[in-house]
């Protein structure tokens, strides 16, 4: 599988905000290389005197270098475009016009899987607890708030793409908007590949794609966990990616969730160290 890791630094229209598309690679190097490129933008930023932060939410005025900055704004995310290789070819196409969707039955299989798992992804994906990771994933914010997919549409949390170069009606990869960029990137890739897997295994197909904003169809459709503490109840009934993910990493990530949520509830203040840390 390989990915192109869409970074966003504070969503594509906010302001101050700059998105930058990193190159495809197998997971575990596109994971390093985000990592890379998050600490190359802070060093150069901080080298400045300007303050370069991947935090997907901030809510209220931070002080730097002896200045106040309000960013109320849309928020930033960390987007993942993901197509499935083998032996040197992209299988998540349709290798002619009889798919439906314009992907094979392997690449709908393993997209059903990821968005049948979704709200348990979250807890890898998103995980600040709401004042930052929950409160971006909003409505009408480009980073999908309801548990469904759309081809090309921005406001599905999983989108088919069809950029320049691929033929019409075919689709090369799916983006995942619920990616934030307090995540840690190898953790969030093995929670959406044991997800893919797992469909592989079931052979689950896709609900119909939504072309209208989904906000529109509210109270007909499923929300994605709206706290960090939704998410991380939906990963503790997921039986499935404990067992792919492998119980000790289940149970330490549920942990450090836990612990997360208790400190930023007690700890008003602390949110502001993310800016900095983040």
């Amino acid at each position: 599988m390989k990915s192109v890791i869409r970074l966003t630094l504070c969503a594509e229209a906010g302001k101050g905000q700059y998105e930058m598309a990193l190159g495809h690679s197998a997971c575990t190097n596109a994971a390093d290389n985000l990592i890379y490129t998050r600490e190359t933008v802070r060093t150069i930023a901080n080298k400045h005197g300007l303050l370069a932060t991947f935090v997907p939410k901030i809510l209220e005025s931070f002080y730097f270098s002896s200045q106040v900055y309000d960013l109320d704004d849309i928020g930033s995310g960390s987007h993942v475009h993901l197509s499935l290789w083998q032996n040197g070819q992209n299988v998540f196409t349709e290798s002619d016009a009889s798919s439906h969707h314009g992907m094979s039955k392997f690449g709908e299989e393993f997209m059903a899987g990821v968005l049948d798992h979704l709200p348990s992804i979250l807890a890898f994906i998103a995980p600040l607890p709401n004042r930052f990771s929950y409160d971006r994933i909003q409505p009408n914010t480009w980073s999908g708030a309801y548990q469904r997919w759309g081809k090309e549409n921005r406001e599905a949390p999983i989108r088919t793409a069809c950029p320049p170069g691929v033929p019409n009606g075919f689709v090369s990869n799916f983006e995942i908007k619920s990616f934030d960029g307090c995540a840690n990137p190898h953790l969030g890739l093995a929670a959406i590949t044991a997800a893919g897997i797992d469909c592989l295994r079931r052979h689950l197909r896709l609900p119909q794609p939504i072309d209208a904003n989904p906000a529109t169809l509210d109270g007909k459709l499923s929300k994605l966990p709206r706290s960090l503490s939704e998410s991380l109840e939906a990963l503790q009934k997921d039986k499935v990616l404990k067992e792919v993910i492998g119980e000790k990493l289940f149970v330490a990530v549920t942990g450090v969730r836990k612990a997360e949520i208790e400190y930023y509830s007690r700890n008003k203040d602390a949110y502001k160290q993310l800016i900095h840390r983040y």
